[in-house]
């Protein structure tokens, strides 16, 4: 996990592809404030416990950041991916990246997730990935919004990554699949019933 401190945001860093058709592949991330591409172990853990549901799934990155999460669901064949970020350079980096991989199956909104997920879905997802910034209480937020407006498709799996001291609050019809800590992250994988 990249930490913003003063020789790490110099430069900027590179996130791998850990499985998959892209096995292997560096992809460039932008030194953006705030952004934390989840750890290979996390990803390796997250991606095991999805073997069976990524391939032809359509897939929304919230928080996109770095696209890491969505970049491993492309690299293990999810139908489509849509990435969502705020910030502008992030989210060119993200475009940049589909392109040197030849993703023809993804598509980023420069948009705030929150924002975004405000309005009536118009498109419902498989898989969510919720990574957004820590201590900025978002995770809560968001998941009702998914939930309240349709984004979520029935049997739709929820992954969140939040700082392991939140208490997080979810909507009452997600059931807690999967549960793992790892330094200062809590990652769980939630059921929608």
């Amino acid at each position: 996990m990249r930490k913003n401190t003063p020789s790490a945001s110099s430069k900027n860093g590179f996130i791998r592809i850990i499985g998959g058709k892209y096995r292997g592949r560096k992809l460039p991330v932008k030194d953006v404030e705030g952004l934390r591409p989840t750890t290979d172990r996390v990803k390796e853990t997250l991606f095991n416990w999805l073997m069976q549901d990524v391939r032809d799934a359509t897939v929304l990155d919230c928080f996109a950041g770095s696209g890491g999460l969505g970049f491993e669901a492309l690299s293990r064949f999810a139908a489509t991916v849509t990435f969502i970020e705020r910030d502008k350079s992030a989210a060119q980096q993200i475009e940049a990246n589909m392109a040197a991989v030849k993703a023809t199956n993804a598509r980023v909104l420069q948009s705030d997730a929150l924002t975004t997920t405000q309005t009536q879905a118009t498109q419902q997802y498989d898989i969510v990935f919720v990574d957004p910034p820590f201590r900025k209480a978002l995770a809560a937020k968001i998941c009702t919004q998914l939930e309240t407006n349709g984004w979520l498709a029935k049997e739709a799996i929820i992954y969140i990554e939040v700082e392991q001291e939140l208490e997080l609050n979810v909507p009452e019809n997600w059931r807690l699949y999967k549960e793992k800590k790892a330094g200062q992250v809590a990652y769980r994988l939630f059921l929608r019933e």
